[in-house]
């Protein structure tokens, strides 16, 4: 019921008190305070629109004010007078704004995310997500991805280049443009800007990985590999990297449970690979031979180089290239890939295995004449014989090395 045709005061609205049934207190114009058994106090407007009695919420009091609430009900009676409901302009705006957040660029970017997740490596997963979430979602992240324009997501780029990360722009652009890639195929967007931005970012002086292909210093190299007596963990990593030339987060994250000794096989699963294929690594007598000093050491970890914190987790990223430091090897000398590319050369160059058997042990995505993907145990014989001969070769280069013909550690070309 109402309570006088009066308009309210403030002090009004504040000592207004419950009672057993609601009350309205009326403030002229259809705008009343609505007092609930509870204590509640909301701002109400009563009016009509197409014949028919409606009801329109202007806030909560005290929050809303009682200049608030009459400034909220004079602009909707504005609205009435030209036409318009104010309940469903304010529907139509709730939508409007609902389908906007649906459609900014991070929910866009992380719908995207999810898709691709399951086929990427956990590395690969995290590097996408801190690029999304570090350097595009805080200026972007919020806006309608159709509205996106080039010049904004250059300036989104140039905040990366500023911090003299070159390398980062190119991939932050790379990973934005498929993120606008996915929306246009997703009907949410029309074009990517990230087409419009050839040749406006700095381009990234090109630097290849770090690796010594000279067998006349890949003695003195495993020579100093040889030669670090830190953890047992990081030794064993550092002797094992050149026998099997893997990956380096695919050799600290190693399990004991893909370790066959009796056929003398690694057998890493499709999840943990960059190929997201399955792969075998066949084990040389001498990379066996590491791993039987190793398993007394860290058998009871999941990990073969578990973390010297916790043994729940592997070694960390810089475990190898910290010991490779230690010793003196430069990061321009030897990096953690250039194990791969050491085998690759010197395979090929200098022992004359065949290529094709050479990128199977590398993991690389090698296709037959149809081209489809070859399986895992593609010339698995011959590829034992090589990563034996492999092992062999080296125990060759670093005896001449310990015999007094030692080559010294050095950058190419220095």
């Amino acid at each position: 019921m109402s309570l006088g045709i009066h308009r309210l005061t403030e002090s009004a609205a504040r000592n207004a008190t419950a009672a057993e049934k609601p009350q309205k207190l009326s403030d002229g114009a259809g705008l009343y305070l609505l007092v609930e058994p509870s204590g509640a106090k909301y701002w109400r407007m009563a009016y009509r629109f197409a014949g028919k009695q409606r009801l329109l919420a202007l806030g909560v009091y005290p929050e809303a004010t009682l200049k608030a609430a009459r400034i909220a009900a004079m602009e909707a009676r504005e609205k009435l007078r030209n036409g318009i409901d104010p309940n469903e302009l304010r529907r139509l705006r709730k939508t409007t704004q609902q389908e906007s957040l649906a459609n900014s660029f991070s929910a866009i970017a992380l719908e995207w995310f999810a898709k691709q997740k399951p086929a990427w490596a956990e590395t690969h997963c995290t590097k996408v997500k801190w690029m999304l979430e570090k350097n595009l979602f805080p200026w972007m992240g919020s806006r309608p991805i159709a509205d996106i324009t080039p010049p904004e997501l250059l300036t989104t780029l140039r905040r990366i280049e500023g911090r003299g990360a070159i390398e980062t722009a190119k991939r932050v652009k790379q990973v934005a443009g498929q993120v606008f890639r996915f929306a246009i195929a997703t009907g949410r967007a029309q074009r990517d800007p990230s087409q419009d931005l050839r040749g406006a970012l700095t381009a990234p002086v090109k630097r290849h990985l770090a690796a010594i292909t000279d067998p006349k210093a890949v003695g003195p190299l495993l020579l100093a590999l040889d030669g670090y007596y830190g953890s047992h963990v990081v030794r064993g990593a550092l002797r094992l990297a050149p026998l099997t030339f893997v990956r380096p987060g695919e050799l600290r994250q190693a399990r004991w449970a893909e370790i066959d000794f009796e056929a003398m096989e690694w057998r890493l699963p499709a999840e943990r690979m960059k190929t997201r294929l399955p792969h075998i690594v066949p084990l040389s007598t001498q990379a066996v031979e590491v791993l039987r000093e190793l398993h007394p050491i860290t058998g009871h970890s999941e990990y073969l180089f578990p973390s010297p914190r916790s043994p729940r987790r592997p070694m960390s990223n810089n475990a190898v290239l910290a010991a490779m430091r230690r010793l003196g090897i430069e990061k321009d000398v030897m990096c953690g890939h250039g194990f791969r590319a050491m085998a690759r050369t010197i395979m090929d160059e200098v022992l004359g295995y065949r290529v094709d058997w050479i990128e199977h042990q590398l993991a690389h995505a090698v296709k037959d004449a149809n081209g489809r993907a070859y399986n895992r145990t593609a010339h698995l014989e011959k590829r034992k014989d090589m990563m034996q001969g492999w092992a062999n070769y080296l125990d060759v280069l670093r005896e001449r090395a310990a015999g007094g013909n030692v080559v010294a550690i050095r950058a190419a070309g220095s």
